[in-house]
This record gives structure tokens, C-alpha cells and sequence, in this order.
């Protein structure tokens, strides 16, 4: 049976981004964790995520580690109801091993989003700070990392 909680996540995420950033949709991600702590995100190998070699595409993996890495933050600001604003300031990827299945990326940098959304709340600066995304296939390759992100997350309190 799935969790009832996740598949409402899930269904909003896509709400979402199908208005804000079709791309998202179109991949078709689905929320297996999302709290303030860490953030793990599915997403399927289609032919719309696949490469020449049939392994996923390098920008369907960005999609996934800018989702898993942006939501904490997108629920953080919401549950405060918080005047801050936040982009990805830059984006840096190893990609190890072909990902030749799902792909589920996991960030698990809460507390470190938690105390820069702390941050930029008081000083109204803009304030910067990289979390990272670890990407598995664990259908095929278990634990090992198919690909680490490090996503450079910058926030500033809107006027």
C-alpha cells in the first residue's frame, strides 16, 4: 500500500511544476521521502529520460538533484510562511557509473538549509551555501552512487 502522505507530495510537486517548471513534470518524479531533514526523489528511466545509450540523460539527472536539493528549502519556506527567496547559484557533477535503471536521489543537508534560511531571515543579505545529492540505482547497483551533485543554494529575504 503506498503512503497515502508521500503520494499527496508527490501529486503536489507535479501540480506545481507542471505551472512553474514543465520540465520537472514531464519526468515525472515521485516523492519517496520529504521532510525537514532530508529529501529523497524517484525518477523513472523512460524514453523520455534516456539517453542514446540507454542510460539516463544527464539533464533528467539534473532535474533530480535540483528537485531532491530544492524541496526541503520550497517546504522550509512554506512552513515558516518566510519573505526569502532562493535560486541555485551554480551546480557541480560527478557522474560515476551509467544509470541504467531509476535513478532516486537523496539529499540529506535539512539542517544546514534550516540555519542558511535562519540567516537569511535575519541579516536580509543573501546568503549561500552548497548541499549535496547522492545518486543511486538501487535497483541495479544497490547503495553505490551513480553521481554526486553539489548544488549551491543562494536565498535572500524578498522587500
Amino acid at each position: 500500500m503506498p503512503d497515502l502522505t508521500m503520494l499527496k507530495a508527490t501529486w503536489s510537486l507535479r501540480l506545481f511544476a507542471f505551472w512553474k517548471i514543465p520540465l520537472i513534470a514531464l519526468i515525472r518524479p515521485r516523492l519517496l521521502v520529504a521532510n525537514a531533514e532530508q529529501c529523497v526523489v524517484r525518477v523513472p528511466l523512460t524514453w523520455l529520460t534516456r539517453n542514446h545509450l540507454r542510460s539516463m540523460y544527464f539533464g533528467a539527472l539534473s532535474i533530480g538533484a535540483d528537485v531532491s536539493g530544492g524541496l526541503i528549502v520550497m517546504n522550509l519556506i512554506r512552513s515558516r510562511k518566510s519573505r526569502v527567496a532562493f535560486l541555485f547559484k551554480d551546480f557541480q557533477a560527478d557522474f560515476l557509473k551509467r544509470a541504467e535503471g531509476d535513478v532516486v536521489f537523496t539529499c540529506n543537508d535539512g539542517q544546514k538549509l534550516a540555519a542558511l534560511l535562519d540567516k537569511a531571515e535575519a541579516s536580509g543579505e543573501r546568503e549561500e551555501d552548497t548541499v549535496r545529492v547522492i545518486a543511486t540505482v538501487p535497483d541495479k547497483l544497490g547503495p553505490e552512487p551513480v553521481a554526486e551533485f553539489r548544488l549551491t543554494i543562494s536565498m535572500k529575504k524578498r522587500k
